[in-house]
């Protein structure tokens, strides 16, 4: 079993039949993203300590904007 057999079972936001989903995130969204792990992560939350992680990975690979 592979680590990808669990997208079978998540929901995702529902499209048009006729919008293709974009492989990769835009700039856009990606500092969007970057912005609402940042936000958990500040929480003292259970899952502050993932978000912090995931947002230090991630925003090392993403450009910033300018």
């Amino acid at each position: 079993m592979d680590n990808y057999a669990a997208i079978d079972d998540m929901d995702f936001a529902p499209l048009p039949d006729t919008v293709e989903r974009l492989p990769v995130l835009s700039l856009d969204e990606a500092h969007e993203l970057l912005n609402l792990l940042r936000a958990v992560a500040q929480e003292a939350g259970p899952l502050s300590g993932r978000a912090d992680r995931l947002f230090r990975e991630i925003s090392a690979r993403v450009p910033s904007q300018e």
